[in-house]
């Protein structure tokens, strides 16, 4: 059975910083893609960054990037997203993902990624 399990998530005040993790079991880790998403209040899921099976090939939405880095180690099965400069727009709940990912132009969107944790609230003060 495929486990996702997130952590790392917190109030933090702007400017500051997080780094978000997801353990994984159940699943041979270097065989997936994986991604952070996450989700505002009355909003559909969003892709903030994804990350190829190697870790050479990332995808970042646009106010992530320069912000934001993921990083996985395929040796521990393990995901992370340090997430730096926090603002109150960044405040959501995040959840990790793992799948196959799409294609380059696609690669981060919600629909390509299987299993999914139960995500961890950020906040961000202002």
């Amino acid at each position: 059975q495929v486990r996702l399990v997130e952590s790392g998530g917190g109030l933090v005040q702007e400017g500051g910083s997080l780094r978000l993790s997801c353990t994984t079991s159940g699943l041979k880790f270097d065989d997936y893609a994986m991604g952070w998403f996450r989700q505002f209040p009355g909003k559909e899921r969003e892709g903030v960054a994804c990350i190829n099976w190697r870790g050479d090939i990332t995808d970042y939405t646009q106010s992530a990037k320069g912000r934001f880095a993921i990083s996985r180690d395929n040796a521990k099965n393990i995901l992370y997203l340090q997430m730096n400069n926090l603002n109150a727009n960044d405040t959501a709940m995040y959840y990790c993902a793992s799948g196959l990912g799409g294609p380059l132009s696609d690669y981060c969107a919600a629909h390509w990624f299987k299993d999914w944790g139960q995500g961890t609230q950020v906040t961000v003060s202002s």
